[in-house]
């Protein structure tokens, strides 16, 4: 391996590390801040369950690395050397980025700064190949990944839509249902209330989160996309029944459901956070990897391997990048 390719490497890891601490930093407050603010359980409870979520977390991330190889851009389009070139401008950027808005305590998306970034870094290098080639403006489209960056960009912009919408519908419902004699009616619409969150809870974590996992099998996720009624309505049930058995022995189901729901979003921005923070390094070692492979010309060997479905994240970062995470918050 050339030299270069070794400080690369260690700058990479170096930044994905600092990106790591860095944006825990930012996104804690959005897993822990309801459970703390509600003081419904301990801090110490609540930081064990983010922990465990977020570890989880790092697991169901595997199938989602693929954003930052080939999400926003055609890895094709780009050699050895340029896709190296995106790689170190994103990961620089994004920590000046993160660190600026934090210092001012400002919020951010991590999720819209790597995006943005890498679609910038992309349109950058594709119009300056442009310039220095053929001068054609209108194949700048061919750099750029368009369909799946416009699905992101519109999931991104929806995603604002439907959690203020449904969370005002929630919040307004919980407060319509518990607020006035709060001991009769959790007896009765608790056992409901709890069977319906904790089922819509585990939904998210077990049926989708399984969809990008790397390591189950395509005939288990196919099984898993004909039975999801199926599995809605069993987990439904069956949390019905222990919403109710926990109700007779006097155990506050809103509890509960904080506990788990605290778990379930430490696991979801686990499995967000580390594509957007060790996604691009992660990418960049894969990139080397193939190059290496080739024994090509940096300057001409083409990365549309990279553009491969089949390529996953090696357990064993996500392992480490989620207890670095897990000592953060």
């Amino acid at each position: 391996m050339d030299n270069y390719l070794y400080l690369v490497i260690i700058t990479l890891i170096t930044l994905g590390i600092i990106d790591l601490m860095v944006g825990v930093t930012n996104d804690a407050v959005n897993f822990l801040n309801s459970a703390i603010g509600s003081k419904a359980i301990s801090f110490r409870l609540i930081m064990i369950l983010a922990s465990a979520g977020i570890l989880s977390g790092a697991v169901f991330s595997s199938g989602m690395m693929e954003i930052a190889r080939s999400g926003i851009y055609v890895p094709g389009m780009f050699s050895f050397n340029d896709v190296i070139v995106i790689f170190l401008a994103v990961m620089i950027t994004d920590i000046i980025l993160l660190d600026v808005f934090n210092y001012f305590g400002l919020p951010t998306s991590t999720t819209v700064s790597i995006v943005f970034e890498l679609l910038g870094a992309a349109v950058c290098l594709g119009l300056y190949k442009i310039v220095s080639t053929s001068g054609d403006w209108s194949t700048l489209s061919q750099y750029i990944n368009t369909e799946k960056a416009s699905e992101i960009v519109i999931s991104i912009l929806l995603s604002v839509v439907l959690s203020f919408t449904v969370g005002m519908a929630v919040q307004y419902l919980s407060r319509l249902i518990f607020t006035f004699q709060y001991e009769r009616k959790i007896k009765s619409f608790g056992v409901i209330f709890g069977g319906i969150a904790l089922a819509s809870i585990s939904y998210f974590i077990l049926i989708k989160g399984m969809k990008t996992v790397s390591f189950i099998d395509k005939a288990t996720k196919e099984w898993i996309n004909t039975h999801e009624l199926h599995l809605i309505l069993g987990s439904f049930v069956l949390f019905t029944v222990f919403s109710f058995i926990l109700i007779r022995l006097k155990v506050n189901i809103l509890k509960v459901i904080i506990g788990v729901g605290t778990f379930a979003l430490a696991l979801s921005f686990a499995g967000n956070d580390l594509v957007n923070f060790i996604g691009v390094p992660v990418a960049a070692i894969q990139a080397i990897g193939f190059f290496q492979a080739s024994g090509g010309n940096p300057d001409t060997y083409m990365m549309s391997e990279l553009a491969s479905a089949d390529i996953v994240a090696p357990a064993w970062i996500l392992f480490i990048a989620g207890g670095i995470m897990m000592t953060l918050p």
